[in-house]
């Protein structure tokens, strides 16, 4: 039996609502929550971060996340903009990292954990090393995230690279990496070639980072979640 025109067109409108509702919603606008706890010359120095940021197809959110965060830590206003503005590099220098090894369109969750991990004073090379070796259409959200936790707790970049890359080489799911800075930190975990982590190193004071990276990496992301 055929189906009436007009059943069809109905139908096809029905679907096409829903998108067309969601083409009208505006973005998230962060002037008014930026405004509502920083000086006004000082929100309008992170808007115009923010502002650069989209420009560059960066998370820009990640931008007012950070502000957020330093503001309720409590740095002093005038320095957030300067500190927001390195947040904004860190994650640039990340994104370059990941395109160099091959991801051409990192999500915004990978570019987040690669601007945390040159922050915290990851190599680039490593970054690029990790999306180079890494299993294709996986995302790197959460072995970023640990490769940086072991950089930070005193292992070298390249000895950093080289465990999480062996466990994803393995199908090690994002739990199960999860575990390496755990276990150094507990002193169990061994470089291959048998010698212990170093101690965890001190952390470092940079106010470019840590940016927060969602427990969900995105499509493609392992079985477990962020540590």
């Amino acid at each position: 039996m055929r189906t009436p025109a007009k059943t069809l067109t109905r139908a096809a409108a029905a679907l096409l609502l829903p998108a067309a509702l969601a083409a009208q919603t505006p973005a998230h606008d962060p002037s008014s929550t930026l405004e509502g706890v920083l000086p006004p010359d000082v929100a309008q120095q992170v808007l115009t971060r923010i502002a650069d940021a989209r420009s560059r197809e960066l998370p820009a959110a990640a931008l007012e996340h950070r502000a957020l965060e330093l503001q309720a830590k409590g740095m002093p206003p005038g320095d957030i903009p300067g500190a927001v503005g390195e947040t904004e590099e860190a994650m640039a220098k990340g994104k370059a990292a990941l395109v160099a090894g091959g991801r051409a369109h990192p999500s915004d969750a990978e570019v987040e954990a690669a601007g945390t991990g040159v922050a915290q004073g990851v190599d680039g090379a490593a970054v690029s090393g990790l999306a180079r070796s890494s299993p294709s259409g996986r995302s790197l959200a959460v072995p970023l995230s640990v490769m940086t936790s072991l950089v930070d707790r005193g292992l070298a970049s390249d000895d950093a690279l080289a465990r999480v890359r062996d466990r994803l080489q393995a199908n090690a799911s994002d739990d199960e990496l999860s575990s390496l800075p755990e276990q150094a930190a507990r002193g169990q975990a061994h470089r291959p070639d048998g010698v212990d982590l170093p101690p965890p190193a001190a952390r470092r004071p940079n106010h470019a980072g840590p940016i927060s990276v969602p427990a969900n990496g995105g499509p493609g992301a392992g079985r477990g979640h962020r540590p």
